[in-house]
């Protein structure tokens, strides 16, 4: 593999880790918890739309599969326990893994033009293959940050 690609499964690999270690042993609804804040998001749901993101950007946008993306449907995502979630996790990172190795290094450079579906919020814009990745690695980072603290916010207010 790549050696740069190699850093970036790396990095998702740790953080894919981290997501299911502070999953675990979750109830349904500890899950569910939304905190008294406006547009805060369930810790399910943020698991769900971290996983969206990375699957759009590096499959989709990154390496040109023909990925289908249904953002909002992240947000409203409900779960009773936590298998789902790391179980699509674990197979997100085996399918980027291959799909990452079988790109040439000198196409990270190259632009792709994604479509709107799969950038999410705000307007699209041409960006290279490098710049997809580690949106998406820095985007997992943000949301694996917001969840561990959701999680906490989750067991004070349930007393769990």
């Amino acid at each position: 593999m790549n050696p740069e690609v190699e850093i970036y499964t790396k990095e998702l690999r740790r953080l894919f880790q981290r997501l299911s270690e502070l999953l675990d042993g979750l109830s349904e609804q500890e899950l569910n918890y939304h905190p008294p804040v406006a547009e805060a998001n369930s810790i399910y749901a943020l698991a769900t739309h971290t996983l969206g993101n990375v699957r759009a950007w590096i499959l989709g946008i990154c390496c040109g599969h023909p990925i289908e993306r249904d953002r909002p449907a992240e947000f409203r995502a409900l779960g009773r326990d936590a298998t789902p979630i790391v179980d699509n996790a674990r197979s997100l990172l085996e399918e980027i893994e291959l799909s990452l190795r079988a790109l040439q290094p000198e196409s990270l450079d190259d632009l792709r033009e994604p479509r709107q579906q799969l950038w999410g919020a705000g307007t699209s814009r041409a960006v290279t293959g490098r710049e997809a990745i580690l949106h998406a690695v820095a985007h997992a980072a943000e949301h694996v940050g917001h969840i561990g603290l959701t999680r906490d916010l989750a067991k004070a207010a349930l007393g769990t």
